[in-house]
């Protein structure tokens, strides 16, 4: 039975950088309205993911699921690639 299986959170969101080793920041967006005016503002979260096999690369748009603490910082796995960026 997989993570994905049992209820694990699973987030989607653009890559962002992809300069580190086995690892990419992913820049996952929401949008919540306004405790006083009501209006929907954006709101954005960086989060560092594993990236196993450094397939990722920016602009990528992946699905990511919570696991286990892998760092310091990393606390997600990418599941996979759901659409590939533009190149520059």
């Amino acid at each position: 039975m997989t993570a994905a299986e049992k209820g694990a959170r699973n987030l989607t969101g653009r890559v962002v950088s992809n300069k580190m080793d086995k690892t990419v920041t992913v820049l996952i967006e929401r949008r919540v309205p306004h405790p006083l005016y009501k209006k929907y503002v954006r709101r954005s979260t960086r989060l560092h993911a594993h990236d196993e096999k450094n397939e990722c690369r920016e602009g990528d748009t992946v699905m990511i699921e919570q696991s286990r603490p892998l760092s310091k910082t990393k606390a997600w796995r990418l599941v996979k690639i759901i659409e590939r960026g533009e190149e520059i």
